[in-house]
């Protein structure tokens, strides 16, 4: 006999890797998975799998059919109540008769926020939920940021030698990393629903930002940080498909640019005169990205490290070293001494190929 919460983990954690399977294509919606169950028999699984399609516990529902009567559901995210642009799950779970529901997680959305639990228990269905929700909250990051702060989560890639340095004094750069590497970026890149970068990358590499995996996925934003609107209408990421929205500090028209039907301009100029950056990460916000990544030179890198808008860091370190002729990292020029210094916290080093990839985390101060 199986314990009954051992057996809500092993059931949870197997919703959580169908939920994973929609880590490219499900935004702006959230990334949910689930399972069906009698006892330790699974009847039924499901994911949801893009915006606008079902729901992961409708589509479990539809395999399960009347055997979904009298089964327990296993859910990592609570389920909706509300008319979206498609229906409800909660009276769906009702009508079809399932015994008890295990949510890992409430969802942070305000729509729903408790009122699918308590749809569920108003129907007569035992209810628990809890199981997973760490691994729950962390697959659904970006989401819950945004819902609970209007934010998206904000991740800052750079690729370096082991002494920090992401080009040679010459400025030569492609490819510091192993193949390995790059394709890593490629994964992150599909995850999120928009690239950062700024005009100084584009022209000095002139990068398609889009991301290139053999796997289904929806193309991020690619966003290019452009102050007074230089941007060639003939540079590599127009040559590939996906929107594209250009930054500038400034009023411009963007038909005098040549730029295509799906490239936006859009003015957010902050009290330097530079781009905004909080104002642009507010903004992606609002567009539903909950998770966007900046792939940038050490300028952009460091601005947005300097306004604490950086909530992880990739760093991929080649071992190699380029000397002190070399670029840094980060351009941090009101760091004085060991105090001003932004600590960070080493959440996972993996290597790939011959590199090492470093998640760090901001220590945020009390």
């Amino acid at each position: 006999m199986i314990d009954p919460s051992s057996l809500d983990l092993q059931m949870m954690g197997r919703a959580l890797e169908l939920a994973a399977k929609g880590l490219y294509t499900t935004k702006p919606n959230p990334r949910v998975g689930c399972v069906i169950a009698r006892d330790t028999e699974i009847v039924a699984e499901g994911w949801h799998r893009q915006a606008g399609k079902a729901h992961a516990e409708i589509e479990a529902l539809d395999v399960a059919g009347d055997r979904a009567r009298g089964a327990d559901l296993y859910v990592n995210l609570e389920p909706c109540c509300h008319m979206g642009r498609t229906g409800p799950c909660a009276p769906a779970l009702a009508d079809a008769g399932v015994r008890r529901v295990v949510i890992a997680m409430e969802d942070p959305n305000p729509k729903v926020s408790g009122n699918g639990i308590k749809a569920l228990k108003e129907a007569g269905i035992d209810v628990t939920v809890g199981p997973r929700a760490n691994a729950a909250r962390e697959l659904n990051e970006g989401f819950v940021l945004r819902m609970e702060k209007g934010r998206p989560l904000v991740r800052v890639k750079l690729a370096a030698t082991i002494d920090g340095r992401t080009a040679a004094a010459d400025g030569s750069s492609q490819w510091i990393t192993s193949t390995e590497a790059r394709q890593d970026v490629h994964h992150w890149r599909a995850a999120s629903a928009a690239v950062v970068t700024g005009i100084g990358t584009v022209t000095a590499d002139d990068p398609r930002l889009n991301a290139r995996l053999d796997s289904d996925l929806v193309q991020p934003i690619r966003v290019v940080l452009d102050g007074n609107a230089r941007l060639d209408p003939g540079a590599a990421l127009f040559q590939v498909d996906g929107p594209v929205l250009v930054v500038t500090a400034g009023e411009q028209d963007g038909d005098a640019y040549g730029f295509d039907a799906r490239t936006e301009l859009i003015n957010l100029q902050g009290d330097d005169g530079r781009v905004d950056l909080a104002a642009l990460v507010m903004e992606l916000g609002g567009r539903g990205c909950n998770d966007i990544l900046v792939e940038a030179g050490a300028g952009v890198a460091g601005a947005f490290a300097a306004r604490d808008l950086v909530d992880e860091y990739l760093l991929y370190l080649a071992p190699d070293l380029l000397g002190s002729g070399g670029r840094g990292m980060f351009e941090l020029r009101g760091i004085r001494n060991l105090v001003d210094r932004i600590p960070l916290e080493i959440q996972e080093v993996q290597q790939l190929g011959r590199d090492l990839r470093l998640r760090l985390r901001p220590v945020r101060r009390s």
